[in-house]
């Protein structure tokens, strides 16, 4: 490893770097009187200029924002770049050897390679350029065309052409004085059985550029169907190109990205084209990999991570892995889990078709809308259950409670355990205890967090079976077999392998039947109600008989039993009368498990002496139940709401407003308000 630079090799790099020619790069510059040139600030917005270099002192001082330094403090703050590196820039860009102290300098050979690797992809950059303008790239400039994009943005992006055949690059580079042993360190050419050939022939070619604006790779898009290869060929793994490191766009996004304190990543190349010329010039995009820690090493540097302002936005895809994407991204460190969110186009276009379908404002509009990046994960798990079901909720729950336990800061997890709560209709109190549950899961895993993670972390991520779940999508209500013809749990819920699931037709014979707890609230309710119209059916006026049939139970025994019930009506029709013969229709719609408990509640004392007492008992215990069916209803649409985006889905949202009305307007007149 190089030790320092030694102090009069900096001082000798500085005298004889000329600050005007390396500002002007970035500011234009005009005559300010003798020696001296001012222009707008780079580093604060202003309309008059205030900025003035002085060439012969080697300083520049801005009198707006008070920023003033040498030609190395102008390199760093425009470049981002580490103070070691910003030295070795000017002295490559001056022909200067440096020397260093512990340790003596890099190899010498090392940094002339690298420095002829530089200027070889600069020359094939500009060979790609001019070809785009030949007639033989017809195919390029009909795929940028289609795409939104004109001459004057391919020029900005440095868009090019390499031509079909297999030797125009290498015979263009060799011309230029470039030996075989250094094309082939550049990953711009194969080798075969004679010799080098051109890695990229007919595709659409997008220079890759390091921070400071070098040319370090390339991107090329297929363009024929006799093309075998793959959709996009990236460079391969090379001294100047490491993918893991490089960022497409951030040569031009850096100072945006410095200034606004936010950075859009996108999937592809036309993408982040599409963003910039629509306005989001913070945009930047991977090359052929997952956004990952040394990105994130990149992107603080601009977005200066002392600060709480910081704001990281992916455009993946809503889908499964496109969550897992974004996730992933964040596992190595979650100091930017406040600041990190998820743009996703409800139709699932990407931002170059979004900006040609809908024009500039809609890809602004797209990152304008982003959603926290928890509250994407937690939204995408939720769509994977049936929420309309009880069951499907608390699944839905188990699943996302990882993902709540996940936020390191403990401040977060109760905003977004109340979100959760919401959205699922379920109280909020539950829900923090599954988040403790489930953090206290992951701590005796060791693995030191709960939620999305890696394959193997033993979390459980958005698209995969929540705690307790049988791998599948939930599925619709009254799709699944009950537990045990019936069983003691909520109605919705499916036995885990080795539980006693399977229909009653599937059973080998009659089962023991788990009832549901008669001290719950909600069981005690559908009992009594299941007793009055068992027993007394002549006494339920008409109108309730209505309620009841419309109103569903929270069990699944019960509503078992409810559906016999109906049926039975409907078969003896609507003026049953109680006794043996209406017990022995609906015993009829029943699974033989559970005939013991239709007995059980066709005997069972009700409260009442005489005929009125008895009639005013069957009806309050049926209004009861309809106000809680009525209840469960409105907190099952309020949830729904809560999930929706207003803006996106304006019909559905005003919709679900009107039936919760509605319901509002059925419990009063139920209850004679």
């Amino acid at each position: 490893m190089a030790g320092l630079i030694k102090r009069e090799d900096i001082d000798e790099v500085r005298a004889r770097t000329d600050i005007r020619e390396v500002v002007e790069q970035y500011v234009t510059l005009k005559p300010a009187g003798i020696g001296s040139y001012k222009g707008l600030c780079p580093f604060h917005d202003e309309r008059s200029p205030s900025f003035h270099v002085r060439p012969q002192m080697g300083t520049y001082h801005c009198f707006g924002c008070d920023e003033s330094g040498d030609v190395i403090a102008f390199l760093m703050e425009m470049d981002h770049t580490p103070f070691t590196e910003t030295v070795e820039r000017l002295a490559a860009r001056i022909g200067y050897e440096l020397h260093y102290e512990q340790g003596g300098a890099p190899n010498r050979e090392e940094v002339g390679r690298r420095q002829r690797l530089l200027d070889a992809h600069k020359v094939a950059a500009e060979f790609f350029q001019r070809n785009l303008y030949t007639r033989q790239a017809a195919a390029a400039q009909k795929f940028l065309g289609e795409r939104g994009f004109d001459q004057e943005a391919a020029r900005t992006y440095g868009v090019g052409y390499a031509p079909q055949g297999w030797s125009h690059l290498l015979q263009h580079l060799r011309n230029h004085g470039f030996t075989d042993q250094e094309l082939k360190l550049t990953g711009m050419f194969s080798e075969g059985n004679r010799g080098l050939y051109d890695r990229f022939r007919g595709r659409l070619i997008w220079p890759i550029r390091a921070v400071a604006g070098e040319v370090i790779g390339f991107g090329a898009r297929k363009l024929y169907d006799d093309d075998q290869g793959p959709k996009y060929l990236n460079t391969p793994e090379t001294q100047l190109y490491k993918k893991s490191q490089v960022l497409y766009g951030i040569d031009l996004a850096k100072r945006p990205i410095a200034k606004s304190k936010q950075v859009v990543v996108v999937e592809g190349y036309t993408d982040v084209m599409a963003c910039h010329l629509a306005g989001v010039t913070t945009a930047v995009a991977t090359c052929g990999t997952a956004f990952g820690a040394e990105h994130i090493k990149i992107v603080r540097r601009f977005l200066s991570d002392d600060s709480a302002g910081g704001e990281v936005v992916f455009t993946f895809d809503g889908d499964a892995a496109g969550q897992k994407a974004a996730l992933r991204a964040f596992q190595e460190d979650q100091r930017f889990v406040a600041q990190t969110y998820v743009a996703v186009e409800p139709h699932g276009m990407d931002p170059c078709e979004l900006r040609l379908a809908r024009g500039d404002v809609a890809v602004r509009d797209l990152v304008d809308t982003r959603t926290p990046l928890f509250e994407f994960a937690l939204r995408a798990t939720i769509k994977e259950y049936d929420v309309d079901s009880l069951e499907g909720r608390l699944r839905a729950m188990r699943a996302c409670a990882p993902i709540v336990a996940q936020i390191r800061d403990p401040s977060l997890r109760p905003a977004y355990a109340r979100e959760l709560s919401g959205w699922l209709g379920i109280e909020t109190d539950e829900v923090m205890r599954a988040v403790s549950a489930a953090a206290k899961t992951a701590q005796r895993a060791g693995s030191g967090h709960a939620g999305p993670g890696p394959a193997g972390s033993g979390s459980t991520g958005p698209g995969s079976p929540g705690p307790g779940a049988d791998g599948a999508r939930s599925r619709q209500r009254g799709q699944e077999p009950g537990r045990g013809a019936g069983g003691g749990e909520p109605r919705g819920s499916q036995g885990a392998p080795g539980d006693r699931g399977g229909s009653p037709e599937e059973s080998q014979g009659p089962r023991p039947v788990e009832l549901p707890d008669p001290r719950e609230p909600v069981s005690r309710m559908e009992r009594e109600a299941l007793e009055v119209v068992l027993q007394v059916p002549d006494l339920v006026p008409h109108p309730y008989w209505g309620h009841f049939e419309s109103a569903g139970m929270t069990y699944r025994v019960h509503q078992v039993m409810h559906d016999a019930v109906v049926a039975a009506r409907a078969e003896l029709g609507e003026q049953v009368q109680g006794g043996r013969a209406w017990l022995e229709a609906v015993r009829n719609h029943l699974p033989e498990p559970l005939h013991g408990y239709l007995a059980q509640l066709s005997v069972t004392p009700l409260p009442a002496a005489t005929e009125q007492q008895m009639r005013n008992y069957a009806v309050g215990v049926l209004t009861s139940l309809v106000e809680m069916h009525i209840n469960r209803e409105k907190s099952d649409k309020l949830a729904h709401l809560n999930r929706l985006n207003a803006q996106r889905e304006p019909d559905l949202y005003q919709r679900l407003n009107r039936e919760l009305l509605d319901l509002e307007l059925q419990r009063r007149s139920l209850m004679g308000v």
